[in-house]
């Protein structure tokens, strides 16, 4: 078995790994360093439970090689929340209750967050098209549209440093 050394640097940690070639970056994640935000749902890139920021587009952690990351800028949805506050988008899921039983939230935060970056002022629809690729089983969707709704609203609202 190959092995590789490489380091991520994950929510503005620097990490090295000694990883097998074939370890996907969704388990280096979760089981070597314990962020355990981005989920493994599907692995095949069809839920999207496990996207996170890579070197700043949303991407599933699935479709991805750990050594395919040496040296990326990653961010999960832990990395998300600065100083014990949380992202616009954070509050927004927790306020217009995005979520239920919480297993595609951290996806569909990075997702939207992604989506928002390039679509500021989306409509519902555009919001729910922004989504596809990630699936909830739970809420219908309703509640997760209001929250990239609001999450868009707050952000035309801040400076670009404070949605950062």
């Amino acid at each position: 078995m190959s092995e590789h050394e490489i380091t991520l640097v994950v929510n503005d940690t620097e990490h090295k790994l000694v990883i097998e070639s074939r370890r996907l970056l969704i388990h280096a994640l979760r089981d070597e360093l314990g962020y355990t935000g981005p989920n493994v749902g599907c692995e095949s890139s069809l839920c999207g439970a496990c996207t996170i920021h890579f070197n700043g587009a949303a991407v599933k952690s699935c479709t991805i090689l750990a050594v395919q990351a040496n040296n990326a800028d990653i961010t999960t949805v832990e990395g998300l929340a600065k100083n014990g506050i949380l992202h616009p988008i954070q509050a927004s899921f927790q306020e217009e209750h995005g979520l239920q039983c919480g297993y595609c939230t951290p996806g569909m935060m990075m997702t939207g967050l992604d989506f928002l970056k390039h679509h500021p002022d989306p409509s519902r629809e555009e919001i729910r098209e922004g989504l596809e690729g990630n699936l909830c089983r739970c809420t219908g969707y309703h509640n997760i549209v209001n929250a990239i709704e609001s999450t868009a609203k707050k952000l035309a609202s801040v400076t670009p440093t404070e949605a950062a």
